[in-house]
């Protein structure tokens, strides 16, 4: 089926609003000086298949290091480590544990049709759960029932990598997709948005404001196409350009860290478009952070994390 992009080509009649600092740098409520984490959200990411552990350790870490008030990480690497000893503040769980539906009855878990184990399965806040699916995790079965179970539950999600993987090559799941009553932020580069829509990511690049506009109507969900001047699409869809970031962020990580910010700030109470409007433009001025300091080849992933939450500490303090 060809993707027919060209029914949304310059469809859109002003030029599109380009996302400011001073927009999103005040998003974040300040906290209250009787703050506790149990009010700052918990974080779950289903990833880090064998190889690939890093990378749902790198969303992990982000989603930390931007506030969220717990984060679990569940790997399914059958070597998978018990501890992130650079970041031992991280939960770390095996593949074989599932986490809970939001409705804590052994009833609404069965009808969620995630298996739950009562004794080791974490407690998710029923307000602010966010879960992040397909950091490295690979597109086998068990990768793919773990997004199946994801898209029955309750919680808010954020799709990347492997998910979006799975996404494409599963067109039956889209309706589950589509049926949420729960958020879901999409994070495609180019060449998955592509595989979504069924066509080369050349087309996708030839007009980034229709492919990204045409994928926000198929699934309903918040969603940005990264890449140079990412586009980020509103659930009601809203079309924002971004302009800060770099070309010394074209290295290993950068998504897995963003799409664990985007998480955070879920957790921490934003909505969907919110988060990912504030995160993907923090994520973008903190790679020009670093370039301003000379650091344009052989950025990392880890060193954007650190930059990230001093910039947003520092537009909160303002």
């Amino acid at each position: 089926m060809p993707c027919h992009l060209h029914s949304l080509h310059n469809t859109m009649s002003s030029p599109i609003p380009v996302i400011t600092q001073h927009q999103v740098a005040g998003l974040l409520p300040a906290r209250a000086r009787d703050s506790h984490k149990g009010i700052f959200g918990t974080v779950g990411v289903i990833g880090g298949a064998a190889g690939m552990t890093g990378a749902a350790l790198l969303a992990g870490r982000a989603a930390l290091k931007m506030g969220a008030g717990c984060v679990h990480v569940v790997l399914l690497a059958d070597n998978a480590p018990t501890v992130d000893l650079v970041q031992p503040e991280l939960m770390l769980h095996k593949a074989d544990f599932v986490m809970p539906a939001p409705d804590y009855s052994i009833r609404g878990q069965a009808a969620a049709g995630i298996q739950f184990d009562k004794n080791a399965g974490f407690p998710l806040s029923r307000e602010r759960q966010i879960l992040v699916v397909g950091c490295g995790m690979g597109c086998d079965m068990s990768a793919q029932k773990y997004l199946y179970d994801a898209l029955h539950s309750e919680a808010a999600l954020v799709l990347d990598a492997d998910a979006l993987t799975i996404l494409a090559q599963r067109p039956d799941l889209h309706t589950l997709l589509r049926a949420r009553g729960s958020a879901t932020v999409l994070t495609p580069h180019p060449g998955e948005a592509a595989r979504l829509l069924n066509c080369s990511s050349a087309e996708v690049q030839a007009d980034r404001a229709a492919s990204a506009q045409k994928l926000g109507r198929m699934f309903g969900c918040t969603l940005v196409l990264k890449g140079a001047d990412s586009l980020c699409v509103t659930r009601d869809a809203r079309l924002f350009v971004n302009n800060t970031g770099n070309p010394g962020m074209s290295a290993p990580g950068m998504g897995d860290v963003l799409t664990g910010m985007i998480a955070a700030f879920i957790a921490q109470g934003l909505s969907t478009d919110d988060a990912l409007l504030l995160a993907v433009h923090l994520h973008g001025a903190a790679g020009d952070e670093l370039a301003k300091c000379g650091i344009t080849v052989g950025m990392t992933a880890t060193e954007l994390t650190d930059q990230a939450r001093t910039l947003l500490n520092l537009w909160l303090s303002k």
